[in-house]
C-alpha cells in the first residue's frame, strides 16, 4: 500500500528565515509561498532530488499547527507524507488493521491539489503520517 516518501514537514515560526536557510545555505530550489486557508498553514516546497521539504507556518487562529508551534517554539518535524495509489482503499485498510484516521474520514485537497488524509501519531510510533493519492 504505501508508496514514495513525498515530504517531510517541518513547522517553522519565520518562514522567510526558513527559506533562506534552504536557499541561501543549503542552495536549495524553493517554491513560492502558498497559502493554505482550509488547512490553516502558508506552505513552501523545498525541493530534493529524491522528495521534498514542506516548510509549515501556522496562519488563522484554528491551525492545527499554531498548537505545535505553542509546545516548540523553534519549530521542527510536524509529520511525514507518504503517496499511497488510492486514498479510499489506503483508508479502508488502515481502519481495518485499527489505525485512527484523523478528522471524518474523508480526503481533503492537500498542497499538492491532490486528496489527503493524516494518521493518528500513536498509531505510527509517535510520527503524525499523512497520506497523499499519487
Amino acid at each position: 500500500m504505501i508508496g514514495k516518501l513525498n515530504h517531510v514537514a517541518i513547522v517553522v515560526p519565520d518562514l522567510d528565515k526558513a527559506v533562506a536557510t534552504y536557499r541561501d545555505a543549503l542552495g536549495a530550489s524553493v517554491s513560492a509561498p502558498t497559502d493554505l486557508p482550509e488547512h490553516g498553514v502558508r506552505v513552501v516546497f523545498v525541493e530534493l532530488p529524491n522528495t521534498k521539504i514542506e516548510l509549515l507556518l501556522p496562519i488563522g487562529e484554528n491551525s492545527p499547527v499554531a498548537k505545535f508551534l505553542e509546545k516548540n517554539a523553534d519549530g521542527g518535524m510536524h509529520h511525514i507524507c507518504y503517496e499511497v495509489e488510492d486514498i479510499l482503499l489506503a483508508r479502508d485498510q488502515l481502519l481495518a488493521s485499527g489505525a485512527r484516521v484523523l478528522g471524518n474520514g474523508e480526503p481533503k485537497i492537500g498542497a499538492h491539489g491532490k486528496p489527503v488524509l493524516f494518521l493518528h501519531p500513536k498509531d505510527f510510533c509517535g510520527t503524525l503520517v499523512e497520506i497523499e493519492q499519487i
